[in-house]
């Protein structure tokens, strides 16, 4: 049974929530603020994240942002504010999706459905991602299409390692620069629109139906997986 995390200090509003998800067959655990959201998280290793945006004691950007220095597990923010640079605060910062209340209990249930099909649309074991015939060995840092290997220089294969491990996750030039280049580079940030147009290229006997790097205008790249 998949377990959905819930991080919602509204009582009421928790509780409808757990009410739908547990409905549809999920498990539920349930936190009331944000210091109480990591350490469920950590103790229990859910399938999914419900986050409130708006918590006492850590907020959900903070909450967003321990899970995923360690975490791929999909999170979704729950918060009041509709506005657009909030909602392109949480998926810049590894949010999965977004939902704006108020919401409804059964679109709530299709945006969980919808991001968990998402989160196992890849094969995943210790040391190997595969997304269709795309396979990737993290260990050997082996890339490989139907069988036939990838050639990437070592700076384009880290970078691309960076995006396999947090598939569906959009980044700046700016996260990708200190992530993968280092906080002390002090290149241009076009080194990175480079890198993706070489991967890409790289990449080109991967068949699109099965996923792609993108573009995300006035946002960044991602490696997107398709459902």
């Amino acid at each position: 049974m998949k377990t959905i995390l819930i991080a919602e200090d509204e009582v009421t509003i928790s509780r409808v929530l757990a009410a739908y998800i547990k409905h549809e067959g999920y498990g539920v655990v349930q936190a009331y603020d944000g210091e109480e959201a990591l350490r469920i998280f950590a103790e229990t290793s859910p399938n999914l994240v419900l986050l409130d945006v708006m918590m006492p004691i850590r907020d959900g950007w903070s909450v967003l942002k321990e899970i995923r220095k360690t975490s791929s597990c999909p999170v979704i923010m729950l918060t009041a504010l509709g506005e657009v640079e909030y909602r392109l605060k949480g998926l810049n910062h590894g949010a999965d999706d977004y939902i704006s209340k108020p919401f409804i209990g059964e679109e709530v249930i299709a945006r969980i459905q919808a991001v968990l099909r998402r989160s196992v649309n890849y094969i995943e074991t210790d040391n190997i991602r595969q997304f269709g015939s795309l396979r990737i060995n993290l260990d050997s840092h082996a890339v490989t299409i139907n069988g036939e290997a990838v050639t990437l220089t070592p700076k384009d294969l880290s970078l691309f390692v960076f995006l396999v491990e947090r598939p569906n996750r959009t980044f700046t030039r700016e996260d990708l620069i200190e992530s993968v280049w280092g906080i002390d580079y002090e290149g241009s940030d076009r080194a990175v629109d480079l890198a993706i147009k070489r991967i890409r290229q790289a990449l080109k006997e991967w068949p699109a139906e099965q996923g792609e790097i993108r573009t995300l205008r006035g946002l960044g790249y991602q490696l997107y997986v398709h459902e």
